[in-house]
């Protein structure tokens, strides 16, 4: 240190030892590269860079992501949650002759009391 308490700066005056600005970005995997290019091919000219590309495909995996969330949550046609009840006298000879015994005894009839 000196006499004002500052501490003494080290200067280079040679090129070498000046840090030059490293770019810390990960290579694009190959697969990546690939998919951007094949956009920019198969979109009729309305992609035309890299950063287009890469818009278009954020863009297809949130619509994906919704459409995924909306086919999870929207409740669909579950078993359990047909309220539609089958009798024995509404099946079918063929369909009785399907189902095994102890499944058949489980299903009501109309005239059940």
């Amino acid at each position: 240190m000196d006499q004002n308490n500052e501490s003494p700066k080290i200067v280079f005056e040679d090129e070498e030892f000046r840090q030059s600005a490293r770019s810390f970005q990960t290579p694009t995997p190959k697969i990546i590269e690939w998919v951007i290019e094949w956009v920019i091919k198969y979109s009729g000219g309305y992609v035309k860079d890299e950063k287009q590309a890469s818009h278009v495909l954020i863009g297809f995996v949130v619509l994906a992501i919704i459409i995924s969330l909306f086919l999870i949550f929207s409740g669909g046609s579950d078993i359990s949650n047909n309220k539609s009840v089958i009798y024995q006298e509404d099946l079918t000879p063929t369909a009785r002759a399907t189902i095994p015994e102890d499944v058949l005894k489980t299903i009501p009839y109309k005239n059940a009391k």
